[in-house]
Parts: C-alpha cells; sequence; structure tokens
C-alpha cells in the first residue's frame, strides 16, 4: 500500500484478486440476464418495475359504467318529465273542451 498525498494509505488500482474469472463469469451473466429481461418486458429492466395496468383498466370500467348508469337516468328523467308534461296538456285540454251533452227536447206529436 502506498501513501497518498493526505497521508492515508491507499490500495493499488489494479491487484490481483483471488477468483477474479470467477466473479468476471457472474458479472457478465448478471449483464446478460438483465439484457434478457429488458428484452422481454420492455425498457424496464426487471419485471417487478413494470407497473400494472389492471388497476387502470379497472378503473376505466368503473368510470365507463358510471357515466352509461348516469346518461342512462338521465335519458328516463327526461322521459317521464315528457309524459307527465304530455299528461298536464291532455288534462287542459279536456277541461277547456265544452261538455257535449245530447239535448233532448220533447217533441209534439205531428198532428196533435
Amino acid at each position: 500500500m502506498t501513501g497518498g498525498p493526505d497521508g492515508v494509505p491507499r490500495k493499488p488500482v489494479f491487484v490481483a484478486t483471488p477468483n477474479a474469472e470467477r466473479h468476471l463469469l457472474e458479472s457478465d451473466d448478471l449483464r446478460r440476464r438483465q439484457l434478457r429481461s429488458a428484452l422481454v418486458h420492455g425498457s424496464t429492466r426487471v419485471w417487478r418495475e413494470r407497473t400494472r395496468v389492471w388497476p387502470a383498466v379497472i378503473a376505466g370500467v368503473v368510470m365507463a359504467a358510471v357515466i352509461v348508469a348516469a346518461l342512462a337516468v338521465y335519458g328516463a328523467f327526461q322521459r317521464q318529465q315528457r309524459i307527465t308534461q304530455q299528461q298536464e296538456q291532455d288534462r287542459l285540454r279536456q277541461q277547456q273542451r265544452p261538455a257535449v251533452t245530447a239535448s233532448v227536447t220533447p217533441t209534439s206529436p205531428a198532428g196533435g
């Protein structure tokens, strides 16, 4: 070990490590697995980092169901208002019509 300018002992940069070949092969294997995972699972490195799509799909289906239900309720409300309005107009027309009654006038017998 050599001392640095600040007096702190430093390790040499390139030192023969035991099992260097094994470490090199393991790091190469790790890198290959990461690349294979990135290829299979898209741009993310591992499948665990991938965002789940199902919650968004379920939320979208629920929102669509709520919108469809709201439109159905609104349509039914409008239809009921039209029916009520039509019934009110029919009732007013019947009240405004004069009552038609058959007037029976007694007629005198012919000749007498």
